[in-house]
């Protein structure tokens, strides 16, 4: 029967490589983004619009929305989508 010994050194590369590892795993783990949910007010303060507006972005369909009694909420990835698809070069 065959006989090992671990050194000290054996268990530092053990080491390094194992946290390498660790390492590149977590770059390729992504964690679930969280949702920012926007109320009405904070919406119009950081377009610039007024309530009207708002009100016509929702029933057109350009701004999706979610209701929960009377608070209506936005998303501020939707948000950030309808900016982008209606930039301008």
């Amino acid at each position: 029967m065959a006989v090992s010994v671990v050194t000290t050194d054996d268990l530092e590369v053990f080491r390094h490589n194992l946290k390498n590892d660790f390492a590149e795993l977590l770059k390729t783990f992504k964690t679930p983004k969280q949702v920012q949910w926007l109320k009405s007010s904070e919406v119009r303060k950081a377009l610039k619009i007024s309530p009207g507006t708002l009100q016509n972005l929702r029933i057109n369909g350009t701004l999706s929305y979610t209701k929960i009694g009377s608070i209506i909420y936005y998303s501020q990835d939707d948000i950030d989508s309808l900016l982008a698809k209606n930039k301008s070069q």
